[in-house]
């Protein structure tokens, strides 16, 4: 076998270590309890994914069901178990182990497998470090069983691992000294992320000050005769009657709704977006239509529209009727709005910059086509993203599991509308501001990144018996212990 997790060879492990199968140092292995209620029996934390962050239990908030006593003699978690995340969305946290402690009594969701082993010559966390390792990460991947979005691995799967099993007290100085390196790595870490935070609430401030007018404060008292916005709006209003192509009559739109909003410089004005764009949904998914002139194209689904850009890493395609393609194609400037799924998505959006030839949207996705070139759409989408967060949380819908926008209420979102003449003012300043941003945010990125290179240099040079001093570690180890293991 290639694979470095299996390569059971003497000669890749310090002297006095053994390759095992992880089944072979495990006592007890067993699935979590499947959820359900029951109104006789003893109330008990039931652990569930939620329950973890960062590797650790978090106490403050568990769900409780009351268990029997046979169930929780069968569920019940002891200090120094290991939980495996058994299934999840996620391929990285799936195979995951998770060393348990705490104060309180716990049994475990069916999310989990419940691995104890044996004391005398495993010590735990050791192995949870172990399975955290580049190698045996890549190893559950390949056997990771994914259907419907989820990803399982098996008790299996987990148990048929090789393992390097060093003397257990030199699995414990190992350990320690991982926790040590570790715990000066999470400092770093943890102060980069602070200042990720901090350039992301840097980033969101500069985009409310320009839509609110405080970037551009000097240059209107430089430019105190431009025309007044009311103008543009003039003139907008006079395109979007030309180009009417709503049904019936020709609807004037009405007036937003101002009472919550903040204040704007003198020469702005506030305008509905449906007055400065036409709005427009999307292609429904349909493996039933039928059409002579379908055709495939790609197309954007809520994924791709994220705020503040678009990520076209994965375009799906679609087969569409020419009318539809036609209608639906997407032009440069063409601003999206999400209609929902999570409530973090509702209105999220940027602007489509014809990254391909030819693309439409999916209904879950909404566009707005300006209908002046003298209105610039970063403007737009920037106020979507900064203030229109609060507003389509405000009045989107909300069921059991999903939030949705709909496009009565995307119509009256009330926009900022700046002079012509500054708004191009407007956009420079913010793309200067959001380059240095985006630069920092880069290198904090990267040394993240290093920083995860540098955790899994750390467990390598762990398992191969290179982190600790091996000699002061077997001098107090039992040296019994080989003999006994090799019997097994």
């Amino acid at each position: 076998m290639t694979d470095a997790v299996l390569d059971q060879r003497a000669d890749t492990l310090p002297s006095g270590w053994l390759w095992k199968p992880f089944g072979e140092l495990v006592t007890h292995s067993q699935n979590g309890i499947s959820k359900r209620r029951s109104t006789t029996g003893t109330p008990t934390p039931v652990l569930r994914l939620a329950d973890i962050r960062e590797g650790e239990i978090v106490e403050s908030s568990p769900r409780e069901i009351r268990l029997c006593d046979e169930e929780l003699s069968k569920y019940a978690l002891r200090d120094g178990d290991l939980l495996c995340v058994r299934v999840n969305g996620s391929r990285t946290l799936t195979g995951r182990l998770v060393y348990f402690r705490s104060r309180k009594l716990w049994a475990y969701c069916d999310h989990f497998i419940r691995f104890r082993l044996e004391s005398e010559i495993a010590e735990s966390k050791y192995f949870a470090h172990y399975f955290n390792t580049e190698a045996v990460r890549s190893y559950l991947g390949k056997h990771m069983v994914s259907t419907a979005g989820q990803n399982t691995v098996s008790q299996g799967i987990m148990l048929g691992v090789a393992v390097p099993l060093a003397p257990v007290n030199q699995q414990r100085a190992i350990v320690e000294e991982i926790e040590k390196q570790f715990s000066r790595l999470d400092e770093a870490v943890a102060n980069l992320k602070r200042v990720k935070a901090n350039l992301k609430r840097y980033k969101a401030s500069v985009l409310k000050a320009a839509v609110e007018g405080k970037l551009t404060e000097d240059w209107r008292k430089q430019h105190p005769n431009v025309e007044p916005a009311g103008k543009l709006l003039e003139r907008i209003l006079a395109e979007r009657r030309k180009k009417w192509a709503g049904r019936g009559r020709y609807h004037q739109p009405g007036e937003p709704e101002t009472s919550h909003l903040p204040e704007l410089p003198g020469n702005w004005i506030w305008a509905r977006l449906d007055a400065i764009t036409s709005l427009k949904g999307g292609i429904t998914v349909d493996k039933n239509r039928k059409s002579s002139t379908a055709r495939t194209v790609p197309y954007l689904r809520v994924a791709n529209v994220q705020r503040g850009y678009l990520d076209l890493s994965e375009i799906k395609t679609i087969e569409a009727p020419d009318d539809d393609i036609k209608d639906l194609r997407l032009i440069p400037g063409d601003i999206l709005f999400n209609e929902g799924g999570d409530r973090d998505k509702l209105g999220r959006g940027w602007v489509w910059e014809g990254q391909l030839p030819e693309c439409i949207h999916q209904n879950h996705v909404f566009r707005a086509r300006l209908y002046s070139a003298e209105v610039l759409p970063k403007l737009v989408s920037w106020w979507g993203n900064s203030f229109g967060q609060a507003y389509f949380l405000r009045e989107g819908k909300q069921t059991t599991n999903l939030a949705s926008l709909n496009l009565t209420k995307l119509s009256e979102f009330p926009i900022p509308l700046p002079p012509a003449a500054e708004q191009q003012q407007i956009v420079d300043e913010v793309e200067r501001s959001l380059s240095v941003i985006d630069e920092l945010e880069a290198t904090v990125q990267a040394n993240l990144t290093r920083a995860e290179r540098l955790r899994q240099s750390i467990l390598k040079c762990a398992f191969s018996g290179d982190l600790v001093d091996r000699n002061k570690a077997v001098a107090n180890s039992d040296h019994q212990l080989v003999p006994m293991i090799q019997q097994r």
